[in-house]
């Protein structure tokens, strides 16, 4: 494995993580509504599943699925079920006040964790990626390099976009416009659950 190597992986990675999709949807609502602390959180759930995927990749779960596509199957309606649910519960609450007594932190890490452990398209991803840059016969450090450099890109990457959702200015017309951005990142959300329900391989 080389450094080159390396920041190809990362680019492809930046270019996947910015793609729009549940995981940059829920961390970017997160941000804007439950503030910073709460959408750092949700990076860190996210990027842990993320860069866990990858390790399974490296460890053949893609071949896995491929073997047997009633498992990728199941999971991809269970993902996609989990995505649905949480498409109902944001409309049902756009209405209401945001909820202090929550602990967003301790909520989003759970939920970013959960909306990237439910997308088994991320460890197909992941493989195609792995194959594509990097050599066959990696080292066990090498794989570690490449598992720990994915979580730190990722909670990088929801870090900076935590800091520039929940500036005062943001948060403010978030409040002001509550209702509709609920109901309509609820919609999007709906539709990314049974797309990614009734799909085939092709990227979320």
């Amino acid at each position: 494995m080389t450094w080159e190597q390396l920041v190809a992986f990362n680019i492809a990675l930046l270019v996947a993580i910015a793609s729009p999709g549940p995981a940059l949807l829920m961390a970017t609502h997160t941000s804007a509504s439950k503030g910073r602390s709460a959408g750092i959180a949700a990076g860190f759930g996210l990027g842990l599943m993320a860069s866990t995927w990858t390790l399974t990749a490296l460890l053949g779960l893609a071949v896995v699925f491929e073997l047997f596509p009633m498992v990728y199957t199941a999971a991809k309606i269970l993902g996609g079920a989990y995505l649905v649910y949480l498409a109902y519960k944001m409309w049902r609450n756009a209405s209401s006040p945001v909820d202090s007594r929550i602990p967003p932190a301790k909520h989003a890490f759970r939920q970013g964790f959960f909306v990237n452990l439910l997308n088994p398209k991320s460890v197909l991803f992941a493989a195609a990626v792995l194959i594509t840059v990097f050599p066959a016969g990696l080292s066990v450090i090498e794989s570690f390099v490449i598992v720990f450099n994915h979580f730190l890109v990722e909670v990088a990457f929801y870090t900076i976009l935590a800091f520039s959702m929940s500036t005062q200015a943001i948060s403010r017309r978030y409040m002001q416009a509550k209702i509709y951005i609920d109901r309509g990142a609820a919609v999007i959300f709906g539709a990314l659950g049974v797309r990614l329900a009734l799909s085939r391989g092709e990227a979320l």
